[in-house]
């Protein structure tokens, strides 16, 4: 068997269909259905059955599976090791981050890397998905989160501020509880986090009229008056729509971490962006 075709497997049965699987491979549909034909074809053997709720494995598909993980676990050492002996700083470096924190705070960052290592492609994804590092999903992240994956190297850059935030014109005269004052807060899979529960605990009497799970999105509708917003000091005090409130006390402040697989640990170009973080950022 081929290790593509192994891929074409494990994805199908990670994914559960053969949309999802192309999505995950980024192929199209019926690519993912022929190699799967030559895949059952070539072995004599039916992988999957159709059911109301997609595809799943037969017996013979489960008695593969774990073979096939193993293979890709060899497969993606196997990679990781040849990216990370690498010795020439050039090419693409994939980078997981918020999009505020690589806007306001990596921004700088990059800038400096490039000006260093002009052949250096950085590729930022944005957003609060956890990116798997040990299947390469990004290189090198940087989160509000410890990691908890085996291998990953990490180190706690620094601790950002936060404050609480108005629109620079909008007046606000909130009741004793905090009535009258719309709250702009993270989404409800966020709900959870520090700053949400200071902020509903200094207004509890206010309603919640925006939730994002992008700092950006909060700012950009805090400026324009929808309501108040706890956000990174770094990110709101650069925009000039806002204005810092005094509470007489601050919000909680995030930790920021670093991380990425020790396999990568001698890619230049990680080793790089990775120096010059701690050298710009970094407190501890």
């Amino acid at each position: 068997m081929e290790w593509n075709d192994l891929r074409v497997f494990l994805a199908i049965a990670r994914g559960g269909s053969l949309g999802a699987a192309a999505k995950l491979l980024g192929v199209s549909h019926p690519t993912v259905g022929r190699r799967l034909h030559v895949l059952e074809q070539t072995s004599g053997q039916v992988f999957f059955r159709r059911t109301a709720t997609g595809l799943v494995l037969t017996d013979s598909g489960e008695r593969i599976f774990g073979l096939a993980e193993e293979m890709e676990r060899s497969a993606l050492t196997i990679e990781r090791r040849i990216a990370g002996e690498n010795d020439q700083p050039e090419g693409l470096l994939r980078i997981s981050s918020a999009d505020w924190f690589a806007s306001y705070v990596l921004g700088p960052v990059f800038a400096e890397l490039l000006r260093r290592h002009p052949l250096i492609v950085p590729e930022v994804i944005a957003g609060h998905r956890l990116f798997d590092l040990t299947r390469r999903e990004a290189d090198i992240a940087f989160r509000i989160v410890p990691f908890t994956e085996p291998d990953i190297v990490q180190r706690r850059l620094t601790t950002l501020s936060y404050g609480l935030y108005a629109g620079a014109e909008v007046p606000l005269r909130p009741g004793a509880e905090g009535e009258g004052v719309g709250l702009i807060t993270m989404n409800t899979a966020q709900a959870h986090y520090p700053d949400v529960l200071w902020l509903q605990e200094l207004f509890p009497g206010a309603r919640t009229v925006f939730t994002s799970s992008s700092r950006t999105v909060q700012a950009r509708m805090c400026a324009l008056g929808l309501g108040v917003a706890v956000l990174p000091r770094v990110l709101g005090d650069q925009l000039p729509a806002l204005r810092l409130l005094d509470t007489g006390q601050a919000p909680p402040g995030r930790d920021i971490w670093m991380g990425f697989h020790h396999d990568m640990r001698q890619m230049d170009r990680l080793r790089a962006l990775a120096d010059l973080a701690g050298e710009m950022i970094g407190t501890a």
